[in-house]
């Protein structure tokens, strides 16, 4: 009996793992277009990371949730496997990093690591992504 029930749940959890496996991840933005887009008269939020780092598939899935949520919103994934130089620019030491630039252009949040839901959409009611 004790076999068979481990047998379940390890069905059950590889049912799992392959289901987050198919959600897509945030697309990566040149890093050129994201810096022209930073000041524009909003606040911008941008992922650090690369598409080949867990950490960064799992704030990359969750950002392509809530920026079909919120179209309006400016997020953007920067893979710097692909783009090094943004990663010296942006002084990135470890990924995934999250940035979040004020509408004037200065950053004025930095994390380091992935985000939770719920600590994601309380950093876009704090620096008023819904304001226009």
């Amino acid at each position: 009996m004790s076999k068979l029930k481990t047998l379940f749940i390890l069905l059950l959890l590889s049912c799992s793992v392959s289901a987050l496996a198919d959600e897509p991840m945030l697309r990566a933005t040149p890093y050129s277009f994201v810096k022209s887009s930073i000041g524009k008269g909003k606040p911008h939020f941008v992922e650090v990371g690369s598409e080949s780092c867990h950490s960064c598939q799992i704030m990359g899935k969750l950002l392509y949730k809530v920026d079909k949520k919120y179209p309006h919103y400016n997020i953007d994934f920067v893979d710097v496997k692909h783009e090094r130089q943004a990663a010296y620019e942006l002084k990135i030491q470890m990924i995934p990093t999250q940035l979040i630039f004020d509408k004037n252009g200065k950053e004025v949040y930095r994390h380091i690591g992935p985000l939770g839901t719920q600590q994601l959409l309380e950093l876009f009611t704090t620096y008023k992504f819904d304001e226009e």
